[in-house]
């Protein structure tokens, strides 16, 4: 490891994983912190997350930092099997932030806690001098209810299983890009920042017995799904013929010279059932508004343990490793 910190190590691939692995474990290592879920589960049934968010731009098609702050909380309760309760938040201001974009932001902030049916219950605001943040940098923890007979964890993940999907993929990432750089691109390209809880529920509803569920943010499906072949000791593979993605989505990819399955997502799960689950699950997902385009996109293979793979539209597999360095930084 570099002895400096480098924005690679906040990107979600493989210096990040790094850092996880060989700093920040052994400095913390329990055994509800080595789960390395989205929320650790505490006594008493109870879910509890953290996170931090220095996105940049602030506003962006589709949301903002408010928003992206309340719903990425409210999706890392959901996707451990927990409905959301009660947030904080944690303010870092720059001096000479403009408060009417403050009141902006806490206004997005407020109006997404009440579409997640969640409280925010308790906070800190800090400033420091100007030029020492961006303007504004959010913390947010979340508490949340475990579902009655949820059971998600990697190690539940086995040969066979199917992997599901609930709609298009790195449109969040386009729309952080299309903002930084000025790009104009259609109206139908923005941010997929949203709550994942209700849709969630309906699927747990629907089947009790799903596997594992994760939301596949920085670093993308193949960070995620890199994390959850080696955490299985299985292997991944994916069907690049039916993953969801906006022509749009494609084009800047191309354009750019990005792998679209390493851009960050804010509103996706990505859920692992045994085959008999799919219909309910897929069915449940699609009767929902957030998972009109869910589909199936890959399945759990006995090897390569602790790899992922792509069979391409031609026939042909490629690998899809863990992101190295840093494709789009402060995207969340």
């Amino acid at each position: 490891m570099n002895d400096k910190i480098t924005p690679a190590h906040g990107a979600g691939g493989k210096l990040s994983q790094k850092l996880m692995r060989d700093v920040i474990m052994p400095a913390f290592d329990n055994e509800i912190l080595r789960e390395l879920h989205d929320g650790a589960r505490l006594d008493g049934g109870l879910v509890f997350t953290t996170d931090s968010y220095v996105a940049k731009p602030i506003f962006f098609a589709g949301g903002d930092i408010g928003k992206l702050a309340i719903n990425g909380t409210v999706n890392d309760l959901a996707v451990s099997g927990a409905v959301a309760k009660y947030i904080s938040v944690g303010l870092i201001l720059e001096e000479g932030f403009e408060i009417d974009t403050l009141k902006e932001i806490l206004d997005s902030m407020s109006k997404a806690a009440r579409e997640a049916g969640v409280k925010i219950v308790t906070g800190d605001t800090k400033v420091v001098g100007h030029g020492q943040c961006d303007g504004i940098f959010i913390n947010t923890a979340g508490i949340g209810k475990m579902i009655e007979g949820a059971d998600i964890s990697v190690r539940n993940v086995k040969p066979s299983m199917k992997i599901l999907i609930n709609g298009t993929i790195g449109d969040h990432a386009t729309a952080i890009i299309a903002g930084r750089h000025g790009l104009v691109l259609p109206d139908s390209v923005k941010s997929d920042c949203a709550p994942l809880n209700d849709l969630v529920k309906s699927m747990l509803e629907a089947e009790p017995k799903i596997a594992m569920m994760r939301d596949p943010t920085r670093g993308g499906l193949a960070a995620t799904l890199n994390e959850i072949a080696q955490g299985a000791d299985v292997g991944i593979m994916l069907d690049e013929s039916k993953l969801p993605i906006r022509n749009e989505v494609k084009g800047v990819c191309q354009l750019l010279g990005f792998d679209v399955l390493e851009l960050a997502n804010e509103g996706k799960v990505l859920t692992f059932v045994p085959p008999g689950s799919v219909p309910r699950v897929l069915s449940a997902m699609r009767k929902h508004k957030l998972g009109r385009q869910a589909a199936v996109i890959g399945e759990v293979v006995r090897a390569p343990r602790g790899k992922v793979a792509l069979r391409t539209v031609i026939g042909t597999t490629r690998a899809v490793d863990m992101p190295v360095g840093v494709i789009v930084p402060r995207i969340c």
